[in-house]
Parts: C-alpha cells; structure tokens; sequence
C-alpha cells in the first residue's frame, strides 16, 4: 500500500505525454457521432449510479480478519477480470457495432465489481457519501496522472473531506468524472472499434483495465481500513 501511495502521488511524466498524442490520432480516425454516443452512455450510467440504487450487493461484512476480507476480494476480481476479457474479446471480433457496445458492459462491470468489494470491506453503500468515494476509486484508477494526483489526495483525507461534501447527489460533478474516464480509455479502447486488431485489444485492455481497477480499490479501501495516509508513509 505504501509503494502504491507513492506511485499516486507521482507527477505526469514523458509516458503521459506521449500517449496523449497516440490518443489523439486514433480519435480522429472514429466518427465524432461515435465520440457522442460514448459520451452519453458513460454520463447516464454514472448519472445512474450516483442518483439512485441501480447496483445491489449484500450487506456489508462485518467482524471479519482483513486477510479473509481481501482473499475473497481477489476472488470477486479475477471473475470480474475473466468475465470483462471474454466480453471485449468478443465484441472486439464483431466489429463497430459491437466493439461500441462493449463500452457499457464494461462499465457495469467495473462498477458491479466496486460494489462487491465495498460491500466485503465492510462498507455500506446505502450512505450516499460511501457511493461517491466508490466513484472516487473509479476516477483514481481511470484519470490522468494531473487529475489522479488532486482525487489521491480527496481519498487520502477522505474522514475529513467527507465532511464538507454536499448532501444532494445531485451536486456531484459527475461530468468532469466521465470526461476523464473517456479520456483515460480512448487510447485502448477506440483500437477496439478498429477492424482486425479489435478483438485481441478487447480482450487484453479488458483485462488489465478491470485488473488495475481492482488494485485501485483494494489499496483505496486498506488506507480506510488501517488509518491515516500520512501515518503509514513514516
């Protein structure tokens, strides 16, 4: 957890740079209508998440050793990471149509599997406030290194931040949320759209994308869990 604290906290590098080029040469190669389109689904999806109870889970785990909390935890994510690669596998060999529909299950994926393991941490999702720090875990995996670095440190403090947020779900900014989550996937996901290579890029940016959300959280939920940030990194 340390090592990824401080990997969170790393500025933007020459990497970054360079796949912001990348990106921006696969976009112009998919229809601006396509572009829309994500953008929407992305949008009323999170709006979704945010504003009512569209994913449900079981109560939360309690009095349970974290060592069987986080076993069952791997267990909820190589399902979800398996199930997400034979997803973008195939819609990745079924061409444009497809590969564009493979951007909604996956993010019901991801956002089903955030809520198992909140739920097996020990956290109530019904607390609006315990839903916003399962999408603040979201952003954290799926922004860039700028954006990352401000959304660790509202996740590091979160006992005191969550003090002053807004009681309406209604006030979250949810669009500055989903443009990074686009962002941050149209290098790896776009190729998806493209003939030939779809299918092998489905299948392995599903993968590592529901992989690397899952690390995001474990380590997001242990800081909860073990105590203060700034404690732990002494």
């Amino acid at each position: 957890m340390k090592r990824w604290q401080l990997k969170m906290q790393r500025p933007p590098g020459i990497l970054n740079r360079v796949s912001k080029g990348t990106q921006d040469k696969i976009n112009a190669l998919i229809p601006e209508k396509i572009h829309q389109a994500i953008t929407v689904v992305v949008k009323q999806m999170i709006r979704g998440v945010l504003f009512g109870a569209r994913y449900t889970t079981g109560k939360p785990l309690k009095d349970v050793p974290l060592i069987i909390r986080e076993q069952k935890v791997k267990e909820r994510i190589e399902l979800y990471r398996n199930t997400a690669a034979i997803e973008g596998g195939i819609t990745g060999a079924g061409g444009l149509l497809l590969g564009l529909a493979d951007f909604p299950l996956l993010l019901a994926l991801k956002l089903k599997l955030l809520y198992e393991i909140a739920s097996i941490y020990g956290f109530d999702l019904k607390d609006y406030k315990e839903r916003v720090y399962l999408l603040r875990i979201f952003e954290l995996a799926f922004s860039g290194a700028q954006h990352r670095n401000t959304i660790y440190r509202k996740i590091a403090d979160w006992e005191v931040n969550s003090r002053s947020m807004p009681e309406r779900a209604d006030d979250f900014d949810w669009r500055k949320f989903q443009q990074e989550y686009r962002d941050y996937l149209d290098l790896a996901k776009m190729a998806q759209l493209l003939p030939v290579i779809g299918a092998p890029v489905g299948l392995i940016a599903n993968y590592s994308l529901v992989k690397k959300l899952g690390k995001t959280a474990m380590n997001a939920y242990r800081m909860r869990l073990l105590g203060h940030p700034d404690d732990l990194m002494k």
